[in-house]
């Protein structure tokens, strides 16, 4: 029998509320997936995914579409493109192709990942591109940079 969708308290939550939602490993959904708080993704999703909370997609999890959330954690497989107000990671093993959008974004050695990203971050001393060498403390907004490859 299959495992169902269950909410339930999870010390990996940090910052956000006490529940946090299972997709169970045995588990396939075909449409969108919505709701709030947390969601972790063990099955597999074919469709978009927006939740209020953190969205973690775990080891053997896929999502073919979409994810917008408040942090996105990927372990799994993700064919789409992410949209977050917090931290976006890829971990290593992860397998991603689509675009990330976040206030962070953390790549591990080791993960998969062809797509573009869109972060704001400091540009460090003479990578502003104006030549001066002196844009230390300068904020990029929106900038972006392909990125392709496997470590």
């Amino acid at each position: 029998m299959s495992r169902p969708v269950t909410s339930k308290s999870s010390p990996r939550t940090s910052g956000h509320s006490a529940d946090e939602n299972v997709l169970g490993a045995s588990l396939r959904v075909r449409g969108r997936v919505a709701g709030d708080g947390d969601l972790r993704i063990e099955g597999s999703v074919e469709g978009d995914v927006k939740v209020s909370g953190a969205l973690s997609i775990e080891q053997g999890g896929t999502v073919t579409g979409n994810a917008f959330a408040q942090a996105v954690s990927i372990d799994g497989t993700l064919t789409g493109d992410v949209e977050a107000s917090g931290e976006v990671t890829i971990r290593a093993g992860a397998r991603v192709v689509g675009n990330m959008n976040g206030a962070q974004i953390a790549l591990e050695e080791g993960a998969s990942f062809t797509g573009r990203i869109e972060a704001e971050f400091e540009l460090p001393d003479g990578l502003d591109g104006s030549g001066s060498g002196g844009s230390a403390g300068r904020s990029a907004s929106r900038s972006s940079g392909s990125a392709r490859g496997r470590k």
